[in-house]
């Protein structure tokens, strides 16, 4: 049914019982009309209001229900759809709407993808120009502080003994960026060894005391599924040490039927925000990518855990 004659007949429903009253109600109107016949009409008509605002709040319901969808929906929670049965004019705007979602869904997937590709990209061309510029310069410079230091007298040659620690310590900050970047491990060792890299670097240069428990039957997986499980374990680690005011932290991997699961749990504040910032949505960006999900619960005693399921496949459906 159309909903020009849905509308059409509710108020006729409405319309035939009040002439039905009429017509059989023992009721008459005066002319003038007197005060007792008046009440029965003003409150005649207030039932009848009441009565077709209930029945057209009923009869657009989906209507309400596609309206609140529309302010709520959120690409990076996709599946999100409304129940569409029948032929009529609102069946056909639930279906047409899902549609509509699902395209939005694609297409915000294959651009996430394409801007998440483009990042990594610029990620490993900057990792590879401090490891080959800089770093290459810095060490030159070691060398030259080193002969230099043991051609010099004695006074001078605790200055340049000096700077050569500073060099040197600012040569170990370009490797931690460079590693940071792009971690050579992960291409050369795979995702546990890279976790236990990463894992190690947070509790030295943040104090935080990190936890590992990784199974040890994993799954072969896709590049792209461990550099998303890499990334997403690197950003919960960074908010655990920025935002959480956390002091322990666990790194779980475990494997599930057809799945891996990471799970990063801190003893931190937890998330107060409602809204999240761009970390948390770079990070579930990163999970629809390879077909994954991501879920963001308070820990079972404090603090917060971030979990993110991703397909053995590594490949989006």
């Amino acid at each position: 049914m159309s909903l020009f004659w849905r509308i059409f007949a509710l108020n006729a429903v409405v319309l035939g019982s009040a002439t039905a009253l009429l017509l059989w109600a023992p009721v008459t109107v005066s002319v003038p009309v007197v005060l007792t016949e008046a009440v029965i009409l003003v409150g005649g008509l207030a039932v009848m209001l009441v009565a077709n605002a209930a029945l057209l709040r009923l009869g657009l319901a989906p209507l309400d229900r596609v309206t609140k969808l529309m302010t709520t929906v959120d690409l990076l929670r996709p599946g999100q759809r409304l129940p569409a049965s029948g032929g009529g004019e609102i069946a056909k705007l639930i279906r047409t709407f899902n549609a509509m979602l699902e395209r939005l869904e694609r297409e915000r997937a294959a651009s996430s993808a394409r801007v998440l590709l483009a990042q990594e990209a610029e990620r490993r061309r900057i990792a590879q120009e401090l490891h080959d510029e800089v770093g290459q310069s810095m060490t030159a410079i070691l060398l030259g502080l080193k002969r230099a230091a043991d051609d010099a007298p004695a006074p001078v040659r605790k200055q340049l003994h000096e700077v050569q620690e500073i060099t040197r310590e600012s040569l170990d900050e370009v490797r931690r960026l460079v590693r940071r970047l792009r971690p050579g491990v992960l291409d050369d060792l795979g995702l546990v060894s890279a976790l236990t890299s990463l894992t190690q670097d947070f509790a030295t240069h943040t104090g935080l005391r990190i936890s590992r428990r990784f199974d040890a039957d994993l799954p072969a997986l896709e590049p792209e599924t461990e550099l998303v499980l890499y990334r997403v374990a690197q950003e919960s680690l960074t908010n655990a040490a920025r935002h959480a005011d956390a002091e322990r932290v666990a790194v779980a991997l475990r494997r599930t039927d057809d799945s891996v699961v990471l799970a990063v749990t801190d003893d931190g504040c937890g998330i107060k925000a409602p809204r999240e910032g761009a970390g948390i949505r770079g990070m579930r960006e990163r999970a629809l990518l390879i077909g994954g999900s991501l879920e963001i619960t308070p820990a079972p005693r404090a603090g917060t855990q971030v979990q993110l399921t991703a397909p053995v496949s590594g490949k989006q459906p």
